[in-house]
């Protein structure tokens, strides 16, 4: 006989829709995101612990990252190219202000490879990794990543939105459907080799990349239909949102009130760093600001684009950070623990 029970994931969506629904009623910057992410969080920290969509984040990766990569125009890639320098600088200014995270943790009496990787501003799965090798605590490390990408994903954008005037948003680009009927699986193909290869980041970078090499490649000006971002949104809040319930806001208070600290304080750093390396090199010091905080690619990206600000250089950034992480984080420890004795 059939099993016709529900998964356990069915009212996932349904209570991310109506929370997205209702932060889209109160005008919340990047509402179906940050909606949806607090409408489950708001339910599993009640008792009922909905489960995650399968795939649903990486869906909403693909398509978000397929509408930030057909911003790469030929005219934009032009000017990310011209200030490689001041992109390479933010990105390592970014990757110091671990230093942030490892002097909070480490005077709360956190072991040394735990607060490293904690503070990394890398990936999450990766740095997770990285400390279950170097006999760190990877729950600990899991949980920081966690919680500075929900402090990321709540403050940010409704700071950056409510600070700075308000803009008319662009006519829409045009949809080709043939367009998309290639560079939409081109991109996932491109994901799932990624992911096979060991690369960070798959459905994020995979068709990010698919999409930018078609825009630049063929001075494509093209986007996603209407409520194809909204979608994205949507999924990755939901998925967000599983990251989070009683437990976790309870288990070791002291550690979690540390990494709130230190992801504070690397905020108002990153802001600083921004506003000189703008003003040294002409750069717009908002959208460089947006790329050096220390949250998901993602999640920052969509502020962007909401704000009207330059999303290439936001990417650039983050992607920037994020491989210089990805290959440096695990050697600069090394050396660290050598120099340490």
């Amino acid at each position: 006989m059939r099993d016709l029970r529900l998964p356990r994931w069915w009212a996932t969506p349904l209570v991310g829709a109506i929370g997205g629904w209702l932060a889209s009623l109160a005008d919340w910057p990047l509402p179906w995101m940050v909606g949806s992410l607090l409408a489950v969080i708001l339910v599993r920290c009640s008792g009922w612990l909905v489960q995650e969509v399968p795939r649903g984040r990486q869906t909403g990766q693909w398509i978000i990252a397929s509408a930030i990569g057909l911003h790469f125009t030929s005219e934009v890639m032009e000017q990310v190219l011209s200030h490689f320098g001041v992109i390479l600088a933010a990105a390592l200014g970014t990757l110091l202000l671990g230093l942030i995270g490892l002097v909070v943790l480490m005077r709360g009496g956190v072991d040394r490879a735990t607060a490293f990787f904690a503070s990394m501003p890398g990936g999450a799965s990766e740095m997770v990794n990285l400390a279950a090798r170097h006999e760190a605590q990877p729950a600990r490390v899991a949980a920081a990543h966690s919680l500075r990408l929900l402090l990321v994903v709540l403050v940010v954008p409704a700071l950056f939105t409510w600070s700075l005037p308000p803009v008319e948003p662009p006519a829409p680009y045009p949809v080709s459907w043939a367009w998309l009927a290639v560079l939409l699986p081109a991109g996932a193909l491109l994901a799932l080799l990624w992911k096979r290869l060991g690369q960070p980041n798959p459905w994020m970078l995979g068709p990010l990349t698919a999409c930018a090499i078609a825009a630049v490649a063929f001075d494509l000006h093209l986007g996603l239909p209407p409520g194809a971002g909204q979608v994205g949104q949507w999924l990755i809040g939901c998925s967000l949102g599983c990251h989070f319930d009683r437990p976790f806001f309870r288990n070791a208070p002291g550690f979690l009130l540390r990494v709130l600290l230190f992801t504070l304080l690397a905020m108002a750093a990153a802001a600083g760093l921004a506003e000189a390396l703008g003003w040294a090199a002409t750069l717009n010091q908002t959208s460089l600001m947006l790329g050096m905080m220390p949250g998901g690619i993602t999640e920052l990206c969509l502020t962007a684009e909401a704000l009207q600000l330059s999303v290439a250089l936001v990417t650039a950034v983050q992607v920037l950070r994020l491989f210089l992480v990805m290959f440096l984080a695990e050697p600069l420890f090394r050396g660290w623990q050598r120099l340490a004795g």
